[in-house]
């Protein structure tokens, strides 16, 4: 009877051995087999679960307008005031609804290219009123037609035909017209050939942004979604050095097995340059657990602040030897416009970038940008990019529109928030595909695992003390 108490014991302890060393056993292999799904699933060909979600988002992405209607047009022409803007929005178009077009498979290279379709909706039930809203903004052809021509015989041709055409510093557009285009009057009598059509985002619908060629992954995973070419080039020849080549993703997705310490580098064309987020912190996101990347104020950030920023500074004058902050000359990218980039209302911009402007609250909350990333697949499940789109505004002696100027403005006419977040079905696929997967591999683990060593330490305890007991 002794004997079949302690061999029940031990046999116990042995199951319970066996059980731990089959969870331990389970951790490095079960990681090797999801490692290599994941690897299998996140290439960008034919087949995978992200060339699925690739070449055409299952998520809603929606692009809101907020206007800055200038309250105070004849002070500001008349004695150089202050701009009082009010933001007005949002105005919201649905986005990126498009599948890529063109995608074209390079097995030499192991390459995808593909253009990118734009096309955007209005979405009254979204926006505080309609596409016919009117605003006063700046005037976009006179702003910039008095930075791109210089010479003063030309300003006074220019100066001639602004009056002729009734234009000033200052004009009223709705919506549609400023986002989308609008025939101005001050260019269509200028005699030689231009473009008469003005507008933000003038050409937009039916057309497409790219080619990009990017990497599928399949000898290389850690290259995965990683652009190798955009329009055929490796550099965008904006910038000097560095600033000028064309880094990381898309932003769509990342390669795989993200971590914390990475810093997540980005190509938008929105903005004629390569970009880097950082990690911020842990969040989940419909039951699944993502990394949440910023862009950080270093990104905007002066030479003096950020040596890495230096190639960033264009014009001197503008930012005063480049110490001022928070803007970035893209007038390059925009066939010599004056336009200029930055977060909404200034935000992480110099107090002198702002000053002139009256009205803005700049809110770190509202109006950064951030991505959230599953970090096993480096599939972008959540974002938000918020950026605003500002003119240069300088004096000039021959334009009488703008000859009582006394300094430079950098002027906001719009921002925008495109966001994008996984919908509720592709969340349950997500979780029943990946995660769900993952963590029923955990849990078994820790349960042989934990089971094991609890039933191996249990019965060796009883069995030593039958035998101490059997010895007394």
């Amino acid at each position: 009877m002794g004997c079949d108490r302690n061999c029940g014991l031990i046999s116990g302890a042995v199951i319970g051995a066996i059980l731990a060393v089959l969870g331990g056993i389970l951790m490095p292999v079960g990681d090797f087999l999801i490692e290599k799904t994941i690897k299998k699933e996140v290439v960008l060909e034919e087949g995978t679960l992200a060339f699925k979600n690739w070449v055409k988002t299952g998520t809603e992405v929606y692009r809101q307008f907020w206007i800055f209607d200038v309250q105070n047009p004849q002070e500001v022409i008349m004695n150089s005031s202050n701009i009082k803007v009010e933001q007005k929005g949002p105005y919201t178009y649905r986005v990126r609804y498009l599948a890529k077009e063109n995608v074209t498979q390079d097995p030499e290279d192991n390459t995808v290219s593909f253009l990118q379709p734009n096309g955007a909706i209005f979405e009254p039930s979204l926006s505080v009123g309609t596409e016919n809203d009117n605003f006063t903004v700046l005037n976009l052809a006179v702003a910039a037609a008095a930075h791109i021509y210089q010479n003063a015989f030309v300003q006074v041709v220019l100066n001639s035909l602004i009056k002729k055409s009734k234009s000033s510093m200052f004009q009223t557009r709705s919506l549609k017209e400023l986002l989308w285009g609008y025939k101005d009057p001050f260019l269509s009598l200028v005699p030689y050939p231009v473009t008469t059509t003005v507008g933000l985002f003038y050409p937009y619908n039916n057309t497409a942004d790219g080619v990009y060629k990017v990497f599928n992954g399949k000898d290389d995973i850690s290259k995965v979604a990683i652009i190798d070419t955009y329009k055929g080039k490796r550099n965008l020849s904006y910038w000097e050095s560095y600033c000028d080549m064309v880094n990381g993703t898309d932003a769509a997705s990342f390669p795989p097995f993200v971590e914390k310490s990475q810093v997540l580098q980005f190509f938008s064309s929105d903005i004629c340059r390569s970009i880097y987020a950082v990690f911020e912190s842990e969040i989940n996101l419909k039951g699944i657990p993502v990394y949440r990347f910023v862009l950080p104020p270093k990104a905007f950030a002066s030479p003096l602040q950020n040596p890495d920023n230096h190639c960033f500074c264009t014009e001197k004058i503008i930012s005063k030897n480049c110490t001022s902050y928070g803007v970035l000359d893209i007038s390059k990218c925009k066939e010599g416009r004056p336009v200029y980039i930055s977060l909404p209302h200034f935000l992480h911009s110099s107090p002198d970038v702002s000053e002139p402007i009256d009205g803005l609250n700049p809110n770190e909350e509202e109006h950064r940008t951030y991505l959230d990333i599953e970090p096993i697949t480096g599939f972008t499940l959540q974002f938000a990019k918020r950026l605003q789109v500002n003119l240069l505004v300088k004096p000039s002696k021959k334009i009488e529109a703008l000859k009582r100027l006394k300094r430079n403005y950098i002027v906001p006419i719009i921002w925008l928030n495109e966001t994008g977040t996984i919908g509720n079905e592709k969340a349950d696929m997500f979780r029943s595909k990946v995660t769900g997967k993952i963590n029923l591999l955990g849990l078994l683990e820790i349960t042989l695992l934990s089971v094991g060593v609890v039933m191996f330490v249990a019965f060796m305890i009883s069995y030593c003390a039958c035998r101490s007991k059997a010895i007394k």
